[in-house]
């Protein structure tokens, strides 16, 4: 039987974030009204501690591990997001953290993991098992193994995006028709999913992922998990997963409709009207939800959208690459 994640969990989540965790806006931006003939409300998580939601997720579940196990450490295994979001945590808890991650991870990805002080050692992704690196680290030292996606301490910590969303639109007097959230292996997806089914029951909930790397939107319509060709190859590294997870993936096939699925050139061109538009650095990953609306695979005519920017962490080349094309 597959855990699950309550909306308590998600409350008690919050506690342990009070004080650790950015609470984001939620924005309104004319231009973006204007473009899509809707009301569009703006969840801007790159703004968030390490650039991504990934920090709610890490720091609630590195809060969970007992104080006397916390000696040996954590292991992760991330592309790079979660990677920062672990390592911070750790930081701030006083813990040893240990990332396994691609070697083909954006620059400032690695880097910015090193900086918060985790140990980093790198794998090929195309033919190397990441998970079993990480599993032989924490056979050795006796380490905590946090998985990126597939945990309920994680979900229910990325679940207080969704709390958030539905306080804040009730403040701006907007109820959302629709939450679009970019998809990877549904950590962040299940939890505000969770959050939306409690606060927001008649709010439709949306996935979004770059072609190619559409196993939530495959296994939705197939009502099983089914997992991926190929773990690279699109610029939305963030988002590679081999398939979803089966904790979120239990959460989403009853509360999620249709996938949604951009490309790569679409999630592009979302990240340059996120920053000469918005104002916001957002990194091709984490503009995948704004890309459905721009490019018009969701239609926002006349309806109220809740797109969240999951992250900010883009290499100086590619942003450059976003804006020149």
């Amino acid at each position: 039987m597959v855990v699950s994640v309550s909306r308590q969990d998600i409350s008690d989540a919050q506690a342990r974030l009070d004080g650790y965790a950015v609470k984001t806006p939620l924005l309104r931006f004319p231009v973006l009204d204007e473009a899509v003939g809707g009301t569009m409300l703006v969840k801007p998580e790159c703004l968030q501690r390490t650039g991504s939601f990934k920090f709610r997720g890490a720091f609630n579940r590195l809060s969970m591990i007992p104080v006397a196990q916390r000696k040996h450490g954590v292991v992760a295994c991330s592309s790079g997001n979660h990677a920062q979001g672990v390592a911070e945590a750790a930081r701030l808890l006083g813990m040893k953290a240990t990332i396994v991650m691609p070697a083909d991870a954006p620059t400032i990805k690695l880097q910015r993991t090193r900086d918060f002080g985790a140990e980093v050692i790198t794998y090929d992704r195309v033919s190397e098992d990441r998970e079993a690196i990480a599993a032989a680290i924490c056979d050795k030292s006796g380490a905590t193994f946090v998985h990126p996606f597939d945990d309920p301490g994680v979900i229910a910590g990325q679940g207080t995006v969704g709390a958030e969303i539905a306080a804040q639109s009730a403040a701006l007097g907007l109820v959302p028709d629709t939450v679009l959230v970019c998809t990877g292996g549904g950590g962040l997806s299940s939890g505000v999913a969770v959050a939306l089914e409690h606060d927001l029951p008649d709010c439709g909930f949306r996935t979004v992922e770059p072609s190619g790397f559409d196993d939530y939107a495959r296994s939705l319509k197939a009502e099983e998990r089914v997992g991926n060709p190929s773990t690279a190859g699109s610029v939305c590294d963030a988002l590679l997963t081999e398939r979803p997870g089966a904790i979120g993936f239990e959460i989403l096939k009853r509360r999620a409709g249709d996938g949604l699925v951009v490309t790569d050139d679409e999630a592009l061109a979302a990240v340059a009207f996120a920053h000469l538009e918005l104002k916001l650095v957002v990194e091709p990953g984490g503009a995948v939800a704004l890309a459905a609306i721009l490019s018009g695979k969701f239609d926002a005519k006349g309806k109220v959208v809740c797109v969240v920017l999951t992250g900010g962490n883009i290499d100086p080349h590619m942003l450059h690459s976003a804006l020149t094309r």
